[in-house]
């Protein structure tokens, strides 16, 4: 059987089966990832009334988490590393777990800063080892599909959020309400993801390890055992050997990788790396997070009640991750590139009829209100954008991320990519009330030339990796 025989036979149903169970409880990482993020979106109003903010420390409460999740990512490659995929995912769950509780039990706005600051780091080691995790483990052929996973759990993970956020506002009268042991209600949004940080931190110990780890650590007879499994090569020896030679020719530079690996002649990084970076800073830019962390806020201050805003987040959650489903279904059919192409037109082009329908708002702050039809058509401009979005930057960003650098630097790459995309998103996040403030139009509008900037990025500057082994990814 020759490599590239090897790399498009399909996967016993067994095997099938078993690598889409691993992949999914690696991805359970992304689901904590979009729960820890969105909760804040349903306790916006009631922590700035709680704690007397500011815009501008609004903006900060609720951005800081994605400050740790910069340092989070930062660090979550060398972890990676040295201890292993499986050991860093569980650490990742003990953070979340414990920024969870002392969240909802903050008394101070400073300790809340600083357990979202904790559970940020934890979702930044979470969405850097889950994507480079399921691709290390996935066959060439599927690979886009499962790699989509973690997008899916974000998105599911937000739905969670923001239905638990409208199921807990809605059961205690209001956010800011009492609710169970005398917490208000907003506590309860943060102190209910323990759960599933622990879920996933039990999930966690029952994935192999990745067998890309195990041979760089020189495990070769735990790498051979681990791709039988997966891969289920119990018949083919000679087959197994050649992915191991190749796993092996792939790492042969450095098994402890270091930022020296990342530098080339591109203003200092490989190609591959900026790539990758700007990659991330442009999903973030597209203003997408703005949609789950102030919509409630958004949808309520033109007009429309708290009961209606949280129902309208909702849906916008379901139509997120509708949309991923699809673009799941489609990413190792059409590639990467095509769906980033769509995507990003779609979104210039709604983001800026959003921009529109707020140029013509009156009144200003809470009294700010969109004449006529336009409040319903800025509603579907907002859900045009989000099917946008997850049909393409959504979860290709996170597919090309776990599968675009080579062996020996992925998970530093990965790192350094997925750091940057977390800056990227406290800039946009922490700006947005101050944007706002000059105007939603303007803010609309600054997004809608990032996502046409993504698109000239797309066209000029992206590679198709659509069924590509890990090993043949090149500087």
């Amino acid at each position: 059987m020759s490599d590239d025989t090897l790399a498009s036979a399909p996967l016993q149903p067994a095997t099938s089966a078993r690598v889409v169970l691993i992949a999914s409880a690696a991805a359970m990482g992304g689901f904590l990832f979009g729960f820890d993020t969105a909760v804040i979106n349903g306790a916006v109003d009631a922590v700035r009334a709680g704690f007397s903010l500011s815009a501008a420390w609004t903006g900060f409460a609720v951005s800081c988490a994605l400050l740790g999740s910069a340092l989070g990512a930062w660090y979550a490659g060398p972890v990676a590393d040295r201890a292993g995929r499986v050991r860093t995912m569980q650490l990742a769950a003990v953070l979340l777990a414990a920024s969870a509780v002392g969240s909802g039990l903050a008394g101070s706005v400073w300790t809340l800063v600083l357990w979202r600051l904790v559970g940020g780091v934890g979702v930044g080691i979470a969405s850097v080892i889950a994507p480079a995790y399921i691709a290390e483990i996935s066959p060439a052929h599927v690979r886009g599909r499962l790699g989509s996973m973690q997008q899916l759990a974000i998105v599911l993970g937000i739905f969670a959020a923001l239905l638990s956020d409208a199921w807990l506002a809605s059961s205690a009268g209001g956010a800011s309400a009492p609710s169970w042991l005398g917490l208000e209600a907003w506590r309860w949004m943060f102190i209910v993801a323990v759960v599933p940080a622990l879920v996933y931190g039990a999930l966690v110990l029952s994935v192999p390890e990745s067998p890309r780890h195990l041979v760089a650590k020189s495990r070769h007879h735990e790498a051979r055992t681990v791709l039988r499994h997966v891969l289920g090569m119990h018949d083919d020896e000679d087959g197994l050997e050649r992915k191991l030679e190749a796993i092996r020719a792939s790492l042969h530079r450095e098994h402890h990788p270091s930022l020296r690996e990342l530098r080339g002649s591109h203003a200092g990084l490989l190609r591959v790396v900026w790539i990758g970076i700007l990659l991330s800073v442009l999903q973030q830019f597209v203003g997408i997070n703005v949609i789950f962390y102030y919509s409630s806020t958004l949808w309520h201050s033109v007009g429309f009640s708290e009961a209606d805003a949280f129902d309208i987040t909702v849906g916008t959650s379901i139509v997120n991750v509708l949309v991923t489903l699809v673009a799941i279904a489609l990413v190792d059919r059409i590639g990467r590139k095509p769906l980033l192409v769509v995507g990003s037109a779609g979104m210039a082009i709604t983001l800026a009829l959003m921009a529109w329908c707020f140029s013509q708002a009156t009144g200003t702050g809470a009294n700010l209100s969109l004449p006529g039809s336009l409040g319903p058509v800025a509603l579907v401009a907002a859900n045009a954008y989000v099917v946008f979005f997850g049909l393409s930057w959504g979860p290709m960003v996170w597919v090309l991320l776990g599968e675009m650098f080579p062996n020996r630097i992925r998970a530093l790459a990965l790192a350094v990519a997925a750091s940057a995309q977390w800056l990227a998103n406290f800039a946009v996040t922490s700006t947005f009330p101050l944007l706002a403030q000059i105007g939603l139009a303007f803010a609309y509008g600054v997004y809608a030339l990032f996502a046409a900037l993504s698109l000239v990025f797309v066209l000029y500057a992206m590679r198709e990796t659509n069924g590509i082994e890990l090993e043949d990814m090149q500087d």
